[in-house]
């Protein structure tokens, strides 16, 4: 007997873009001092407030089944929260509470393409996107950016990668790989071209709050645009809560009426004492979500200095997220080898370019995932290498 081609087709022919994670994590496994520059994890881990009220909630007795939509109380945080930052009118039933981001953009696509439907999608992207869309059915299509023009998707691009068969476009800003915030020229663009063609648009915001240059703007706050946008958004990145996953999408009704079916078949809903904890650290407001994003801004900062006066690196203005993209071109490596040599060199690992797609080929992407002095030095020693090639 056979597997279904959908789960066995689902990273393609590469690796899905973790073979340098996989060899860091067993080369430190056996006991190498490897600095993990590679993945979007906090290295200061869920406030202990937080976890003493999903203690609290748990041991209170809400481990039973909870409610498949999500809380009531979540679900009308979410949706206040969002209408105070968009000016978007926003109500409960707008809301659906999803197991982390990755589970509302795979419901997401759920709700938008039939099997054999195209889906569109920025490249670079998370590395999950492509197999998202193929695990859904439907065709995965990238669209290539240009390192030149700061990786901001442009309406040619957009244009010439439709077919008849597209029925939606996914996008992510702040963006990871890159760092970049898209402007709001960007945004206007593709409001449009979505409009132009009525296409869904996913807007994956998951690091929405992590911002240092410029404003996040939230497509579905654009004009006509709130009946034909998803959005995703997640407790992971703004809260430092991965491994809680706790994440939501904010649809037209009808969408979520559809969705909260998909998730009875599915995923059944998100622990209560989870939610209660969630509700709890919104509650906390903007001063608590720029702590846990603090370290971040910093590291850029340092990242920033340290690159003064040297030409080996350009770095890709990064607005916003966990993330730094670097250009390392000019060393003549490609990301992949640049990324294998300095893991076995100075046993820094980072991730190649070519691990989220053709468009960033040459380039490597830098998580800022470690403590300040370590991040430092980690750095130094990435620019020494660079330099030396």
């Amino acid at each position: 007997m056979d597997l279904s081609k959908r789960i066995t087709g689902l990273t393609g022919d590469g690796d899905d873009g973790w073979g340098i994670f996989i060899k860091a994590r067993r080369m430190k496994a056996a006991g190498k001092p490897v600095l993990e520059l590679t993945i979007g994890e906090h290295d200061d881990r869920t406030e202990q407030i937080i976890l003493d009220k999903m203690h609290a909630s748990a041991s209170g007795g809400h481990t039973g089944y909870a409610m498949v939509p999500g809380t009531d109380a979540l679900r009308e945080t979410v949706a206040k929260r969002i209408e105070e930052r968009t000016g978007v009118p926003t109500s409960i039933d707008n809301i659906l509470i999803t197991p982390g981001g990755q589970s509302a953009l795979f419901a997401a696509h759920s709700a938008v393409c039939d099997p054999g439907d195209a889906a569109m999608y920025i490249d670079p992207y998370y590395a999950t996107y492509p197999g998202t869309i193929r695990g859904v059915g439907a065709v995965p299509v990238p669209v290539q950016t240009r390192s030149s023009l700061d990786f901001q998707p442009q309406v040619d691009d957009l244009e010439a990668g439709l077919t008849p068969q597209v029925n939606s476009l996914m996008i992510n800003s702040p963006n990871n790989p890159t760092g970049v915030v898209y402007s709001r020229e960007t945004l206007e663009n593709i409001t449009g071209f979505a409009k132009k063609h009525d296409l869904w648009l996913i807007s994956d915001e998951v690091y929405d709050t992590q911002i240092w240059e410029g404003e996040h703007i939230s497509p579905r706050a654009l004009p006509d645009m709130k009946d034909r946008t998803l959005v995703i958004g997640s407790m992971s990145k703004s809260h430092a809560m991965t491994g809680s996953r706790c994440g939501w999408i904010c649809a037209p009704e009808g969408v979520i009426a559809n969705l909260i079916t998909l998730a009875t078949h599915t995923t059944y809903g998100v622990a209560g004492f989870i939610q209660d904890a969630a509700k709890f650290a919104l509650e906390q407001g903007v001063d608590f979500e720029e702590k846990v994003a603090a370290p971040f801004r910093r590291r850029r900062e340092i990242a920033k200095r340290l690159m003064k006066g040297q030409n080996a690196v350009k770095l890709i203005p990064a607005g916003g997220a966990m993330y730094l993209m670097l250009d390392i071109r000019a060393t003549g490596l490609s990301g992949e080898d640049f990324a294998e040599g300095l893991l076995d060199q100075e046993l820094i690992a980072v991730m190649p370019g070519e691990s989220f797609g053709a468009a960033s080929s040459g380039h490597i992407r830098v998580a800022m995932t470690i403590p300040d002095d370590q991040f430092e030095d980690a750095f130094a020693r990435l620019l020494k290498y660079a330099a030396e090639k």
